[in-house]
Parts: C-alpha cells; sequence; structure tokens
C-alpha cells in the first residue's frame, strides 16, 4: 500500500505552474495577490487535501499560538471545568492548548514547566502541585516575555497574572452556614504548602468565622494533610470521629473530601445530618449524587479557565509590556446549602 503523501505548497505550485511565494501569500489571503488567483489557489489546495503546517510557520516566526496549561491532574471535575473554559476562548481567538499534568510533583511539574518552553507556547497557565515551595522554573517564562497566568492554586509573591476566588470570604462564608444550622464544634480539613496558599486562606476565614460568633477553636478539630484525595478524607475523618465527643459539623476544602466524611460517619453509625453536618467546596457533580445531598461553595472553575485565557490573549496581542500590569482577579463564591448541613 502507497503510504499517504502530505501536500505541501510545493505540490500546488508545481499543480498550478505557480511561484512558491505566489501560493503562500494567495492561501494568506496578501494585497499582492489578485483575488482571482487567491480563489484558484485555495481551491486547488482544498481538492489536494492541502493542511497548512501551523506549528513549522509558528516555529519560523518563534510564535505557535499554543497556550500550555499545567495542572495539577485533569480527572479532578474542578480542573476539568478549568480546561474547558480556557479552550473555549483560546479557540475564538485560533490558539490551541496544550494540556500537561503535574500529579501534584514539584519534580514532575518542573519538567512539564521546561518541555512546555521548549516547545515555545505562547502563554502559560498554571495551577500549582501540591509539593511546589520553590516557583524559579517559571522564570524562564517571565524573563522571555511569555505571559504567564497562575489559577487558584497560586504562589503568594510571583510578579505575574494570577486569577482566584477570595478563599478567606468562602471559608467564611461556609463555617457561617454551619454555625447558623446549631454547630458549636466545627472542624475542619486543610492541606498543602504555604505556596498552594488557598488552604491557608479557606483556613483563616474559617478561624474568624469562629471567632466572630463566639465559638471556641479547639485545634483537636483541625486535620491538615499533604493531598485531597478520598483515600486522606477517610483518614481524616476517622481521627475526627475518635474524639469524644466527635465534631457536630466539618468544614472540607473540597467536595472529595467532604463526601469522604459522609460516608465514614454512615458506616461508623453517625447520622448526617442530625449528628454531624458537613459542608464541601467545588459544587463538584458528585455533590449532588451522595445521599444526603452534599452542601457545598461554588467555584467558578469555567469562569477562571475563560479569565485566564483572556488574559493571556490580551497581553499577546498588547504592544505594552507594563511589568506592573498584572492582574488579580477575585471571582465571586457563595454557599449551596442542601440535605448534608440543614437542621
Amino acid at each position: 500500500m502507497e503510504e499517504n503523501k502530505h501536500v505541501t505548497i510545493y505540490d500546488i505550485a508545481e499543480r498550478l505552474n505557480l511561484a512558491t511565494s505566489t501560493i503562500s501569500r494567495a492561501l494568506k489571503d496578501h494585497h499582492t495577490i489578485s483575488d482571482k488567483t487567491i480563489k484558484k489557489v485555495k481551491k486547488t489546495a482544498e481538492e489536494m487535501g492541502f493542511v497548512p503546517n501551523t506549528l513549522a510557520a509558528g516555529l519560523r516566526g518563534n510564535k505557535t499560538r499554543t497556550i500550555g496549561v499545567l495542572i495539577p491532574t485533569v480527572t479532578q471535575p474542578f480542573l476539568s471545568s478549568l480546561i474547558s473554559g480556557i479552550e473555549i476562548t483560546a479557540q475564538k481567538s485560533d490558539y490551541t492548548v496544550i494540556i500537561m499534568q503535574s500529579h501534584d510533583s514539584y519534580d514532575e511539574e518542573v519538567n512539564m514547566a521546561k518541555s512546555l518552553y521548549s516547545n515555545r507556547v505562547s502563554g502559560v497557565i498554571c495551577s500549582l502541585a501540591m509539593e511546589t515551595r520553590d516557583t524559579s522554573h517559571f522564570h524562564q517564562f517571565s524573563n522571555n516575555n511569555i505571559p504567564l497566568v497562575f489559577v487558584d492554586r497560586v504562589p503568594k509573591d510571583y510578579n505575574t497574572f494570577r486569577v482566584v476566588i477570595d478563599n478567606y470570604s468562602a471559608g467564611y462564608k461556609a463555617t457561617k452556614h454551619l454555625i447558623e444550622q446549631g454547630c458549636i464544634r466545627i472542624a475542619h480539613i486543610t492541606a498543602g504548602s504555604e505556596l498552594g496558599n488557598l488552604y491557608n486562606e479557606r483556613k483563616r476565614g474559617y478561624i474568624e468565622a469562629l471567632k466572630d460568633h463566639n465559638v471556641d477553636i479547639d485545634e483537636n478539630l483541625i486535620i491538615n494533610l499533604n493531598s485531597v484525595t478520598y483515600e486522606d478524607g477517610v483518614k481524616a475523618s476517622n481521627a475526627l470521629f475518635d474524639l469524644d465527643p466527635i465534631p457536630d459539623g466539618l468544614f472540607a476544602p473540597g467536595d472529595i473530601l467532604a463526601v469522604s466524611a459522609v460516608q465514614t460517619a454512615k458506616k461508623r453509625g453517625i447520622k448526617v445530618p442530625e449528628e454531624f453536618k458537613v459542608i464541601g467546596f467545588n459544587n463538584d457533580p458528585i455533590s449532588q449524587i451522595i445521599d444526603p445531598n452534599l452542601s457545598t461553595i461554588t467555584h467558578p472553575a469555567e469562569k477562571m479557565g475563560k479569565a485566564a485565557a483572556d488574559i493571556i490573549i490580551k497581553n499577546l496581542k498588547s504592544s505594552k509590556n507594563d511589568d506592573d500590569a498584572k492582574e488579580i482577579t477575585f471571582l465571586n463564591t457563595e454557599v449551596l446549602a442542601r440535605e448534608s448541613s440543614q437542621k
């Protein structure tokens, strides 16, 4: 069987007996080429099955019209929605998206960042790995005027674009909701390094809500995790249920942790919400599948993805190079009260 051959502008030029430079300009609607020739070239190109090599063209101009996305994993519903938002905005402006996963590993994140840089991406959107404490591997982008946007898990002291929610306010709202439902021993699960400060901000909101409503802060009710898997949630929940008395409420910083708490409570004969009320975070699809339905905090993932991609594209189109023109976009959250936390 004869191997399929990729049609090039040389093949079109040979078919039409025209110069390759003429073919190239006609395909780009160049003003020096007549409308008649442009139509003839494009018709022939279509008939021959010609597909422009945008990667090669980008590499020649050092612009690939590609946005690199570096995230912990594609399996989390929040991050999947984030990617969807990025792709929707990127496609509207004729940009493609490369997605790479760090699996919450610092070493993997460093390697993936190098790979994105070597592929000459036009811009980078990143949500930090849980292990990340040093962000120097992102300097290769900043030092070479490649727009960089951190989303959700962002470093504290990196002078670049950031798209985040107000995690402090969200943590405060979640804890206040449990207090309003009558909880007086409210537990909290937290996670991450100082760089992944969204969890620290949610914890700060939790503590301030307790203080403002004269509810005791018990350090035994606060559990810190290195990762936020279902299994981690089960271990944390069992530790809380081993206390005497057990907590009567839990603010979990992710729905997967909240779900693990609900299911662990059931296995131990603890009634939800009668004896133990729970609120999660993200409004993942599982929050409406579990019984009882999970109260949660909305997290506008798709909007965050759109905002991050929009920042990249606007920055690439702008002729300005103002290092002080960095943005922090705060997007609103709200409490979705469901059965797991109701009186």
